[in-house]
């Protein structure tokens, strides 16, 4: 069942962020993952909601999502994504 990352961000460094999101595409290509939407938030249409981007990932299935979190590759980039954005990462499984 395939799975999906999504996540909610605000960028405090643009420079960073750039060197950032630059990176992430080569720890994805092992688990088979493919970037959805690269988005800037629009308007909120009901409740709240701080962030002023987004990103969708989709895996395969929840294991590719844990193997690719956990990968030395991916941990390589968290010290560089903390200094360069505020970022909510959550899974999510597909349901049918």
């Amino acid at each position: 069942m395939a799975a999906y990352v999504i996540g909610h961000i605000t960028v405090i460094d643009p420079e960073k962020w750039d060197e950032y999101r630059g990176r992430v595409p080569e720890t994805l290509a092992p688990w088979e993952a493919e970037l959805v939407l690269r988005g800037k938030r629009a308007a909120v249409l009901s409740g709240r909601h701080e962030h002023t981007d987004t990103v969708v990932i989709r895996f395969p299935d929840l294991e590719s999502v844990d193997g690719w979190y956990s990968s030395a590759a991916y941990q390589e980039l968290v010290p560089l994504r903390r200094q360069a954005a505020d970022v909510e990462l959550i899974s999510y499984e597909a349901v049918p």
